[in-house]
């Protein structure tokens, strides 16, 4: 699990932190990182989610529109057809298998 908050550090660099309750007790790595050295672009930030993290709906969607504008965007259908038939065997066995992988 990955949170990201910025904050900014006062002149006595003290900070205190209050940790949520999904992280487990015990053993921890925290990391500090300069705001300088971040990427700005949110649609190009690192996270845990395809595509970018995102406060509200409305930025997601902004960056939907921005990436569908891209003039080099190739549409997913240029993948169809490019696996052979029969590549995972029968695919309601297969769905199946990979639903009993879930919680």
């Amino acid at each position: 699990m990955t949170i990201t908050q910025t904050v900014d550090i006062p002149a006595d660099y003290r900070l205190v932190i209050e940790v949520p309750r999904e992280i487990p007790p015990g053993r921890t790595i925290i990391t500090f990182t300069p705001a300088s050295t971040e990427v700005e672009d949110p649609v190009k930030k690192s996270s845990s989610l395809p595509g970018g993290s995102y406060a509200t709906i409305e930025e997601a969607l902004q960056a939907a529109e921005e990436k569908a504008r891209d003039p080099n965007r190739k549409p997913i259908s240029r993948l169809f057809g490019t696996l052979k038939p029969g590549t995972f065997g029968d695919p309601v066995a297969y769905q199946r298998a990979i639903r009993d992988e879930w919680d």
